[in-house]
């Protein structure tokens, strides 16, 4: 999910940046200090939105830097348990598939591929034996976030896509046409067995 956070902390301003006015040198700081940033309670940076207040500068002895006291805005990224999320099939392997959703990379395993008995195939896609669906590279899906592990620098997302409404988009679309189509059946079925009731009375 996506967050705007307001964060006030003392920024380091290395010396390359001196040269400019402070509001600058400490915005430009900012978007090399969360050039691909996370945090466990922030989430992953998207952007420095802007920088809304600059205090006073300290300077550390022994540093060759410059301390400011600021306020800025961060958009984040933060993956959330349940959270459904879009992206493309980045990776096939013979255990599952790797997603990529922009910010960050998570993996579906084999298992929870499709609703079905899933094998790797030579072609480097994942095949349901039933449904004869493929899942290959580049694909876009639709998945749910199972589970977060935070071992590590980076977090590992866990996604399913065995749940109604998610997978490939061309299934979720398969699908939807196929409920329809079963629905319209059952309303006609139920219409003639009406008109048979009344022509009997």
């Amino acid at each position: 999910m996506f967050y705007l956070t307001d964060v006030e902390d003392y920024v380091r301003v290395e010396p390359k940046w001196f040269g400019l006015p402070t509001a600058e040198a400490v915005d430009k700081q900012l978007r090399e200090t969360y050039t691909d940033y996370y945090d466990k309670e922030l989430g992953r940076v998207v952007a420095v939105i802007e920088v809304t207040e600059v205090g006073e500068g300290v300077i550390i002895p022994g540093d060759g830097a410059a301390y400011y006291n600021s306020k800025f805005k961060l958009l984040a990224w933060k993956p959330e348990l349940q959270e459904l999320v879009y992206g493309i099939i980045a990776e096939i392997t013979n255990f599952g598939a790797f997603i990529d959703m922009g910010m960050m990379r998570g993996m579906i395993h084999i298992s929870q591929t499709m609703n079905d008995f899933v094998s790797f195939s030579k072609a480097n896609s994942l095949l349901g034996k039933a449904s004869k669906r493929g899942l290959k590279s580049g694909d876009l899906c639709m998945a749910r976030i199972v589970a977060i592990s935070h071992k590590g620098d980076e977090p590992k997302l866990g996604l399913t896509m065995r749940q109604p409404g998610l997978g490939k988009t061309e299934w979720v679309q398969e699908d939807k046409i196929k409920k329809q189509k079963d629905a319209e059946k059952i309303a006609k079925a139920e219409e003639k067995a009406v008109k048979g009731k009344g022509g009997k009375k």
